[in-house]
């Protein structure tokens, strides 16, 4: 007998336009396949902060969507089924949904996050792990990943039935070095050059630098399977990096600028300030929480500025890694 009721979950769902992305793609292959699931049950996970009466306001436009295109498209015996959405908010390193209710779980770009900054980090002049960084800082990283991936991992092992499915996609790296230039941490060495150079303008002290860390850590396929292993409760289907350029909107590096240097009082060109953008979208609340909003023009400014430079200097755009991972709950 096939399942009629389906249960899924999209973890880090975040509120915009890509939210009811995977309900569609979904849909889209239980309507293709013609399969016995009748009623689709959606739960949207992300933190106490989201803005989920954004996502529940842009429903009706989502249920007339969908009632449209499979009108249109659709086999006049098929079974039109309406998505049960629902809003889950907690972190996913902890319990969140009933125990055996969950046949599918996604989540993308989210589990780079971790549940905490590791504890006792002492890490002078930097924000996330550098070549510069004590041995220390780097192992307190990896073992606060090990930790909260081996709480995820038990967590969704009591909710997801047997044979049920998890598709994760996050940052990694290809290197078992975590400094390693095909890494992420370049990227927020960058922005801790930035934050010093507040420094030395007197607009932050030293020490507010100094106690400051990113709860962020990018994992290899060693520390992945460890994990996966030790826990033991799902079988490894697949797992695949994938290279991302950084986010520079696409355009060319211009190699031409001053024969390979950059003068700081040049116009930003438009690639760093993509950048700059794009990671000030992503690590601005945090910043602000501990450095003060009034100065987060200027850090910006300054790392768009310092992004611009290392642009200009590279031969190819700078990559990072993202790992993809198909994962089977055992029976």
């Amino acid at each position: 007998m096939g399942i009629e009721s389906m249960g899924i979950a999209d973890l880090g769902c975040s509120s915009g336009p890509n939210t009811f992305l995977l309900v569609s793609h979904i849909m889209d292959v239980i309507h293709a396949k013609f399969s016995t699931v009748t009623e689709l049950r959606v739960f949207l996970n992300d933190l106490f902060s989201n803005d989920f009466n954004s996502i529940f306001m842009s429903l009706p436009a989502f249920y007339d969507k969908l009632k449209q295109d499979y009108n249109n498209g659709r086999d006049p015996d098929q079974h039109v089924m309406n998505p049960l959405i629902s809003a889950v908010p907690g972190s996913f390193y902890g319990p969140l949904f009933p125990r055996k209710s969950m046949h599918f779980v996604h989540s993308s770009f989210s589990l780079h996050w971790l549940s905490q900054v590791p504890d006792g980090l002492y890490n002078k002049g930097k924000i996330y792990m550098s070549k510069s960084s004590p041995q220390c800082v780097l192992d307190a990283y990896s073992m606060q990943f090990q930790k909260d991936f081996a709480v995820f991992l038990r967590s969704r092992a009591q909710e997801i039935v047997d044979g049920g499915r998890m598709v994760l996609s996050f940052m990694g790296r290809p290197s078992s070095d975590p400094t390693a230039a095909q890494g992420t941490f370049y990227q927020y060495e960058l922005l801790a050059q930035a934050l010093m150079a507040m420094v030395s303008k007197g607009l932050i002290k030293e020490e507010k630098v100094d106690s400051f860390n990113l709860p962020h850590y990018a994992a290899c396929a060693e520390e992945l399977n460890l994990v996966l292993q030790k826990e033991g409760s799902f079988i490894k289907e697949h797992l695949e990096p994938f290279e991302v350029d950084w986010d520079i909107g696409g355009a060319d590096l211009d190699h031409n600028t001053l024969n390979g240097t950059f003068d700081d009082d040049q116009t930003i060109t438009s690639n760093g300030q993509q950048m700059a953008n794009s990671i000030r979208a992503v690590v601005e609340s945090m910043l602000e929480s501990h450095f003060g909003k009034e100065i987060m023009d200027d850090v910006f400014q300054k790392y768009a500025e310092l992004v611009s430079r290392h642009l200009t200097n590279s031969t190819t755009i700078p990559k990072y890694a993202v790992w993809v991972i198909s994962l089977v709950k055992k029976n």
